[in-house]
């Protein structure tokens, strides 16, 4: 089993490990393979070692510092025409969900997408994936051919990571050549704190919260908990935030352990994107709302007076 690593700002995302452990389920007692493209990747390679690859492929070229699909996808061909591997696993971001077809595409391979949960039913592999928007979930199984897929991100845990696991660390030449896009400058525009598609908890405001000034609210309270925190598009459409941190259909596709929703009607384009939490808490003034029909915990009142009661009651346990 190959496993591409996805690396930001020099460090691992959590998916990679979630990646890792998929693979090794897949494998089961054959061999994992990381392959990681990056600065410092000979590092990055021993992570991979320690979160359970048995060898890790390391590569660094100057034409791969950005994220391109073209360079991205001619590097990892190349690593998969060395090892020709039985099977593929990454991470279902915005990088893996770009990368993956293209390198599908050009191996000939068909590809499961989103796998949220992956086991093993004789000599077959059973994947599960949501469709519909979250309303339904279908099990696939690859009958011919290599086992292709991308992994929600915060669905299937990771290894503990083990220092003491070793595995050759191997660095890799690959050939980019005739790109179409060279990445000249990056201009990051995103929003700072916890990562919103690998966070375990979210606290996410709608049209609710009546301003940009009062998402600051959500900060505090984020702050007590460790959380990140998102936002309906409609609160991204009434300028209240970045759109950086909207949530749902055409947003980014959360499932952490804990979910706020804050000011959120439950609109169905929201909820595609956060309705596989594991806890729901909705908090709304309207006991119609939509929203409170898929939480699992509901607040019914002033946002704006239930949010600083409930920041303050949690800085006695937490702070």
């Amino acid at each position: 089993m190959l496993v591409i690593g996805e690396v930001r700002d020099g460090e691992f995302r959590n998916v990679s490990f979630e990646a890792l452990a998929a693979a090794t389920t897949i494998a089961a007692g054959g061999e994992v393979v990381g392959a990681v493209i990056g600065n410092d990747a000979s590092s990055l390679g021993k992570k991979m070692i320690a979160y359970g690859a048995d060898r890790a492929l390391t590569i660094e070229n100057e034409q791969l510092k950005s994220y391109t699909p073209e360079g991205y996808a001619q590097a990892m061909y190349q690593v998969i025409q060395q090892e020709n591997p039985d099977g593929i696993i990454l991470g279902h971001t915005a990088i893996g969900r770009d990368l993956a077809p293209k390198l599908a595409a050009r191996i000939g391979s068909g590809l499961v997408s989103d796998a949220v949960a992956i086991e093993l039913a004789g000599d077959e592999v059973l994947f599960t994936r949501p469709i519909y928007s979250g309303k339904a979930f279908e099990k696939t199984v690859v009958k011919d051919g290599l086992i292709f897929a991308t992994i929600r991100p915060n669905n299937i845990p990771a290894l503990e990571k083990d220092e003491g696991r070793s595995g050759e660390v191997r660095a890799l030449a690959v050939e980019v050549k005739d790109l179409q896009t060279v990445i000249k400058e990056v201009v990051k525009n995103t929003v700072s704190g916890v990562d919103l598609s690998e966070a375990s908890i979210i606290i996410a405001g709608g049209r609710g919260m009546k301003g940009s000034e009062n998402f600051q609210l959500l900060y505090d309270l984020a702050e007590v908990l460790g959380a990140a925190v998102g936002a309906s598009r409609g609160a991204c459409d009434a300028d209240y935030c970045d759109y950086a941190m909207q949530i749902g259909q055409t947003g980014k596709v959360v499932t952490p352990d804990l979910y706020i929703a804050v000011g959120i009607s439950g609109a169905i384009q929201h909820v595609a994107g956060m309705s596989s939490s594991k806890v729901i808490v909705a908090i709304n003034k309207d006991p119609e709302a939509e929203i409170f029909q898929i939480a699992d915990y509901g607040i019914v009142g002033d946002l704006f007076e239930v949010i600083p009661k409930l920041t303050e009651e949690l800085k006695k346990v937490f702070v």
